[in-house]
């Protein structure tokens, strides 16, 4: 490939601090970088307390937990999402409840919620694709009706900001992912983001296995015992120590991105005014992170079309995600509530170009191009 669709960032400190981790001997967690990664996330959200983890999967395992769904319990989220949304409430024994999607953000359809509540709904996860928030206010006003928690998958919005807020501080619990193909990653890894101060106590204990280690380290007990239900949620400090190094330069990798995508916009406008292709819709008082950028084709079978065409002349582009409601377990451990007027349609005009920290502005002019060859 000429131009690939991901390449993960690098900042040039990644070598030095994980040899610094090296030669201290402190590979398990919560060592000198999974601190310093924690007090940069307090600080620049201002929350009770974020908790870094092995992943942003188990950073959903463990909203499940505090917001104690049990057998039984129904979960509201959209259809079009990754699965690790849908997975860390069906492990707890819940039932999910798959509401539609608005076309313009691809985010979950906010007026649709209250619908979708009966007397089982215990927890709304919604989704911020692509690192463009959902209509939080009146999400956290259906939440605060119902006596709901609210988790917010913010997989993709570090940084991203609804109203001045940033993502993840909004609802009871916030989840990210420092998967390789976010805009900060260590290839493996998340944090759970505490916005209620009820649940910080217990976010500890679940994260430590169930134990109160946490409290020991500090001192605050003399021995540390198994106190509640939990699993092994810490990151090695191989994996933290890679993530701050970036953390350093977060605001650079941010505008970075936005630079890329605002010229992918630029350059495409034409082929949108002319009707050819749809671009991303920003809803005012959303602050994105350029996290992806991607396109809207007439159909599946365009996109396939397309695919093929970048593909054949060098770069790589992907789609996603197919709705969980299709999918076997999406039918065995949910149900879609009303009408799929645009989760379906819509996720099949989706597709995603490259877009990473350095990429190149003659690589986004050579992939506009050939879209613009490729319609003409």
């Amino acid at each position: 490939m000429k131009i690939p669709f991901n390449v993960p960032p690098v900042t040039g400190k990644e070598i030095d601090y994980i040899s610094r981790v090296i030669v201290n001997r402190s590979l398990s967690g919560d060592g000198e970088f999974t601190e310093k990664c924690r007090h940069w996330f307090e600080e620049k959200l201002g929350c009770f307390s974020a908790l870094m983890t092995t992943s942003g999967t188990h950073a959903l395992e463990m909203g499940a937990i505090l917001a104690g769904i049990k057998q039984g319990d129904e979960v509201i989220m959209p259809s079009f999402t990754f699965v690790s949304t849908a997975n860390a409430f069906v492990l707890r024994g819940a039932r999910i409840v798959f509401v539609d999607i608005r076309p313009d953000t691809m985010n979950i359809d906010e007026k649709l919620i209250p619908g979708a509540v009966t007397e089982k709904t215990k927890a709304i996860v919604p989704v911020h694709y692509a690192g463009v928030a959902c209509e939080m206010e009146a999400v956290m006003e259906a939440a605060g009706r119902y006596g709901l928690t609210v988790i917010e998958d913010a997989a993709q919005g570090v940084m991203s900001g609804y109203r001045g807020m940033p993502l993840g501080t909004i609802g009871n619990l916030g989840c990210f992912s420092f998967h390789e193909t976010k805009n900060y990653t260590c290839g493996e890894g998340g944090a759970l983001v505490v916005n209620d101060d009820s649940f910080v106590k217990r976010a500890e204990i679940v994260r430590e296995k169930g134990t109160n280690r946490s409290e020991f380290i500090r001192g605050e007990v003399d021995k540390y015992t198994w106190t509640d239900v939990g699993s092994s949620y810490l990151p090695s400090e191989l994996n933290t120590a890679f993530l701050y190094a970036q953390l350093e330069m977060a605001d650079e990798i941010k505008d970075d991105r936005l630079k890329s995508w605002k010229y992918y916009y630029e350059l495409l406008k034409l082929l949108a005014g002319s009707g050819y292709l749809e671009l991303p819709v920003i809803p005012q008082g959303c602050e994105h992170n350029g996290s992806i950028f991607y396109i809207k084709l007439k159909d599946k079978a365009e996109r396939s079309k397309i695919i093929r065409y970048l593909s054949d002349n060098g770069v790589r582009s992907v789609f996603h995600y197919i709705p969980l409601h299709s999918s076997i377990a999406g039918a065995r451990y949910g149900c879609f509530h009303g009408e799929d007027r645009y989760t379906t349609t819509e996720s099949e005009r989706l597709l995603r170009l490259p877009l990473y920290y350095g990429l190149a502005a003659d690589d986004i002019e050579y992939t506009a191009g050939l879209l613009k060859r490729y319609y003409r």
